[in-house]
């Protein structure tokens, strides 16, 4: 009897873990099969596998994790019922429906176009592969870059274990006065016990999880494309200080060639000294322009090198020439691309569709918690033997234990906390959008200013001036123009050229901004 007694115990202590180990596998199921190929028209999560091709930054993604997400989102987006919490949310209803389609296609094109924003366009001058160079340092000693790749592993760690069931608990009770009973002494007692909670709540938090590693992931797209712009923006800059301070020393060559003539002229009494002062003065100011563009140099370089992680003062080689280009779409087609393929609102998206799901955790957190539990007392043999009492045997118990969630107040403010989440990340969404659409429209006009300015200024204005400042050159040799209207041709010249340089390095800047709102496509 006593034996079968056992062997009952011990049966039982084996169903209870088989039925927690049961709600364990699924708990975790969708994480177990979440290594299998996904179907390509998946729409529920974005893709992060492409490895940018310059720095190789993208190889922090951890694949484990994206498989995993990717196949719990899959499993849950459309079998989730938000119930009456959707009535707080009526107005974002596209976000998780079509918005989701959207981001996920975003995210697809995201990581081929980022490696593509970080490459010049061929170009036989050196300066372009220094630009690369450049970018590629930046890109791979960025503490930012750093610190958003921790942050991603750590939330990409958080989303293995997030879904799983609390470690089962085991307990020994040794009782220091026995408790004495009519079948013995009862000394010690052993328990085993799993709390179980809500497997759907596990499940939407692990997909909550998810979707803020995708989302920081993005951000770390964005803050590549950002580095990438404002290098290339320090390197028009280096640019245009560096041919306006030739421009200006070959234009302080000529104006001393001028006083030269002037001087000579007055030497032999056909000019006056008024015209050598008046060239005098001029070249002070130019040798004065010289020395703040030199310290502009100086600044601006310091500054890109301290971007690209080297010493402030180590040279760049600065191009030549900047190419001349003008953006080959519309305004209108640049905000689709922008908003199809700008990690910041596909972040944003991101964060939006995780507090969806944040909703529905806390739709569920008034779901009951369960606790089974199996104990065992051990009894002593230390009574005289009767036939009403089983002396010495050993009793044992399973349990079943339930939470209360009996505080509705509590549980309607955790919706409705989540839901005003949820909102906010939402409008995020919607002003990112507002934001971009005012700042493409701005940069497309920027670059058809600066494109129309510097074909202007290359083709005709220019041109015409140095025919005219040439023409007067000559006169003022013969003594039939003034040495006035020759001055002001050679200022009005050196205004030009010093405008040209400008407008191609504006332009240059616009285009890196462009790229960098449209998500690194090339337009």
């Amino acid at each position: 009897m006593r034996a079968l007694q056992h062997y009952l115990l011990y049966a039982t202590l084996a169903g209870n873990l088989l039925v927690v180990s049961w709600l364990t596998g699924c708990a975790s199921t969708s994480i177990n099969t979440s290594m299998t190929a996904l179907s390509p028209t998946v729409n529920s999560s974005p893709d992060f596998n492409t490895v940018n091709n310059v720095t190789d930054q993208a190889d922090f993604i951890d694949e484990n994790h994206q498989a995993s997400c990717h196949h719990k989102l899959n499993n849950g987006v459309k079998r989730v019922n938000f119930d009456s919490i959707a009535e707080l949310i009526e107005s974002d209803s596209d976000v998780i429906q079509t918005g989701q389609a959207s981001a996920t296609e975003a995210a697809e094109r995201m990581s081929v176009d980022s490696a593509a924003s970080l490459q010049t366009n061929a170009s036989t001058n050196t300066g372009t592969q220094e630009l690369t160079e450049l970018i590629d340092m930046a890109l791979r000693q960025n503490p930012l870059l750093t610190k958003l790749e921790s942050e991603y592993h750590a939330r990409a760690a958080r989303s293995h274990y997030v879904d799983k069931l609390p470690d089962p608990k085991f307990s020994v009770n040794a009782f220091g006065n026995p408790i004495e009973t009519a079948a013995g002494s009862q000394r010690a007692n052993i328990g085993l016990s799993q709390t179980i909670p809500w497997l759907e709540k596990l499940s939407a938090q692990q997909k909550q999880v998810c979707l803020e590693a995708m989302a920081i992931a993005a951000e770390h797209q964005r803050l590549r494309l950002e580095i990438d712009a404002r290098l290339r923006t320090a390197w028009a800059s280096l640019y245009v200080i560096e041919r306006q301070r030739e421009t200006t020393e070959a234009n302080r060559q000529l104006l001393q060639s001028m006083i030269d003539v002037a001087s000579a002229r007055f030497a032999i009494g056909t000019g006056n000294q008024g015209d050598v002062l008046l060239g005098t003065i001029e070249q002070s100011k130019l040798e004065e322009r010289l020395l703040q563009l030199e310290q502009r140099k100086r600044t601006n370089l310091a500054q890109l090198n301290r971007w690209a992680g080297r010493p402030a003062n180590t040279a760049v080689l600065i191009p030549q020439t900047l190419p001349l280009e003008n953006v080959q779409v519309d305004a209108e087609q640049m905000f689709r691309r922008a908003i199809s393929n700008q990690p910041e609102i596909h972040a944003a998206r991101l964060r939006s569709q995780a507090t969806r799901w944040g909703i529905e955790v806390a739709r569920l957190s008034h779901r009951p918690e369960f606790t089974l539990s199996a104990s065992y007392f051990a009894t002593d043999d230390n009574r005289p033997r009767t036939p009403v009492v089983n002396v010495g045997e050993d009793p044992w118990a399973i349990g079943l234990q339930m939470t209360l969630p009996v505080s509705r107040q509590k549980y309607n403010a955790i919706r409705r906390e989540a839901s005003w989440q949820h909102q906010a990340a939402h409008q995020q969404v919607e002003a990112l959008i507002d934001q971009y659409d005012a700042l493409i429209v701005e940069l497309y006009a920027d670059a058809t200013r600066a494109y129309e300015t510097a074909s202007l200024y290359k083709s005709t204005i220019i041109p015409q001036a140095r025919q005219t400042l040439t023409t007067n050159q000559e006169a003022f040799a013969n003594g039939t123009v003034d040495y006035d209207q020759v001055l002001r041709d050679y200022q009005t010249l050196l205004t030009l050229e010093l405008g040209l340089h400008q407008a191609i390095g504006d332009l240059f800047i616009v285009n890196a901004k462009i790229h960098q709102a449209a998500g690194g496509v090339n337009l």
